[in-house]
């Protein structure tokens, strides 16, 4: 058998024929990646072994955290273009970004790439608030609350009414990554993550989850979690749901329980 059977029949008994047409297979997610220094700890999108599946990632020169956050990515647009086109080329199925701000350039990338494109972790908040209890709203924690505006809430289907709290005049995180400093104190970090999250559960306590604008809060979402007692979502969490429809699981029930083998097997 050939074609969609070939995921569901036992082994030996399949002839395939397999279509070229890209350089890299078996990464299905291309992340756009900013120009940076500072350290990728194990969670950030941008340290590899982050992820439980292959991704393919290209740097955009010029596009350092100053310049995307807190200058609105001015000038970039045609050299995001160009690095998500040769994800694709490469072979890519699908495209992100290692910046929520980059939302500004949802629209444009993916009329431009041709393939799905998720570019800010922010995308999620219509869908969680569909999810929550009559009278719950979603939370957004950002790296910088003062450059988070309201174009970067609409370009990700974002209601800018949503409750947003920033880790800016914290101790650590917000200034080692958007000055893009050589090292990061991830306690120092953490604490700045729990302080933001305990004030946005303060001042807004008809919050019933959080969403992590920044791509390098993903190793503090654990924390998050066990102090507020709130699902929180992520770059992770949205990657490892795209990915997912780019490269289904294949179930193949014979490696499992021999019973299901058909009887003529």
């Amino acid at each position: 058998m050939s074609g969609l059977t070939d995921g569901i029949s036992p082994p030996g008994n399949v002839s395939r024929s397999y279509r070229g047409g890209k350089t890299v297979y078996g990464a299905a997610v291309g992340i756009l990646m900013l120009e940076t220094r500072f350290p990728r700890v194990p969670g950030d999108i941008g340290n590899a072994g982050t992820w439980p599946f292959p991704v393919l990632y290209r740097v955009v020169r010029g596009a350092s955290p100053d310049h995307v956050v807190r200058h609105r990515a001015e000038g970039l647009l045609d050299s995001f273009i160009d690095a998500a086109r040769d994800l694709v080329a490469q072979g890519a199925d699908g495209i992100t970004t290692n910046c929520g701000f980059l939302s500004l350039f949802q629209a444009e990338l993916a009329a431009a790439c041709e393939v799905p494109v998720a570019t800010s972790s922010l995308m999620q908040v219509p869908l969680i608030e569909r999810l929550l209890p009559p009278g719950r709203r979603v939370g957004i924690i950002t790296i910088s609350s003062r450059n988070m505006s309201q174009d970067h809430l609409r370009a990700a289907g974002v209601d800018v009414a949503t409750p947003i709290v920033g880790t800016d005049g914290g101790r650590e995180f917000t200034r080692a990554i958007l000055d893009d400093e050589p090292a990061l104190d991830v306690e120092l970090s953490l604490l700045d993550l729990l302080d933001a999250g305990r004030r946005l559960v303060g001042e807004y306590p008809d919050v019933g989850a959080i969403v992590l604008e920044c791509t390098n809060m993903v190793p503090y979402a654990p924390h998050l979690r066990e102090q507020l007692g709130l699902p929180v979502y992520s770059i992770y969490t949205f990657v490892q749901w795209f990915h997912s429809g780019l490269m289904p699981r294949i179930f193949e029930p014979w490696l499992l329980d021999q019973r299901l083998l058909p009887a003529s097997a």
